[in-house]
């Protein structure tokens, strides 16, 4: 699932082009009848809705909270899409596919030899067109091979309100503090620490790969309870969280599945793993004889090294 790194990573991109178009129409086939799908994008009889509150607006901003992007519209509505397990946005120039059956391309990027026409940027499932002052067309469109993500919309001051209510503080906050972070931490003293942070109750926007990097970094078991970390612990943590976040935002997200950024190319994270999918591999701090070792906690895989990881 794409983490914080990789939906800033999308943010950042969608920042540079979508202020300032118009939302001309939404095309979708992400139809689904799951009573958890009701009230989004995937929900036939809210489609309508959906419409009424996104078609010819202007688009005024783009933000990131925790995991769900937001496209803020000139009429006081912000769309809320969440990538989830498989899913991610591209921008470009596109033209429908006449002859889709279901298993090709939906839609074709006008231009065929570019990171649009990776194979797993085939599965697009939701489409924005968009114009300019000038009249220029181009399309946001919403690549997901499962199906899973939600994109709903919402009124822009009532955010906080309702699908976003629940999350916990930005990491990368400056104003979140190692005092915050041992606080929110220690509202689940006796869970696994690796749980711990990717609930996104505690903190928000952390879940499997950067989990597992930044316990790593700090020297600390997967299974730890919050309440064992010592002051020291606790402060190495801290920082090996933002630390490990920032390297993921300057490789241009984790690639390891199905995210790809705006312009359907790959990020770089997944070539730095330390621990992340090197299962039975060598540790890879230089003093450490140790093997990266894995397993299932709270339901989730966890990689580390027993030898450093204490």
């Amino acid at each position: 699932m794409p983490e914080l790194p990789e939906v800033h990573t999308t943010v950042t991109g969608l920042q540079r082009v979508l202020p300032g178009l118009t939302i001309t129409s939404v095309w979708s086939d992400m139809w689904s009848t799951a009573k958890i799908t009701k009230n989004t994008i995937k929900d036939r009889s809210y489609f309508p809705y959906f419409k009424k509150y996104t078609l010819n607006q202007k688009v005024t901003g783009v933000k990131r909270r925790a995991k769900h992007i937001l496209i803020d519209l000139e009429n006081g509505f912000t769309m809320i899409i969440h990538m989830k397990m498989t899913g991610h946005l591209m921008f470009g120039k596109y033209k429908e596919n006449k002859k889709y059956n279901g298993r090709e391309w939906a839609w074709l990027p006008v231009e065929p030899d570019t990171p649009l026409s990776d194979p797993y940027n085939r599965h697009i499932h939701v489409v924005f067109t968009l114009k300019d002052t000038k009249g220029v067309e181009t399309q946001l469109v919403f690549c997901d091979s499962r199906k899973f993500g939600t994109i709903v919309v919402e009124k822009t001051v009532t955010l906080h309100l309702g699908r976003l209510a629940h999350l916990g503080p930005e990491p990368l906050e400056e104003s979140f503090t190692k005092k915050d972070f041992k606080e929110r931490l220690m509202r689940s003293p006796s869970r696994a620490i690796k749980t711990v942070l990717m609930d996104q109750t505690i903190v928000s926007g952390i879940g499997n790969i950067y989990s597992d990097e930044m316990l790593h970094l700090a020297h600390i078991l997967p299974t730890r309870t919050s309440k064992s970390l010592s002051e020291k612990e606790l402060t190495l943590l801290f920082t090996s969280m933002k630390k490990v976040l920032l390297q993921g935002i300057d490789f241009g997200g984790d690639s390891t599945s199905d995210y790809r950024n705006i312009s359907g190319a790959r990020g770089e994270f997944h070539h730095n793993h330390n621990v992340y999918l090197r299962t039975k591999q060598k540790c890879l701090i230089k003093a450490c004889s140790g093997v990266i070792e894995k397993q299932t906690i709270g339901g989730r895989s966890a990689h580390f090294c027993t030898r450093c990881q204490k």
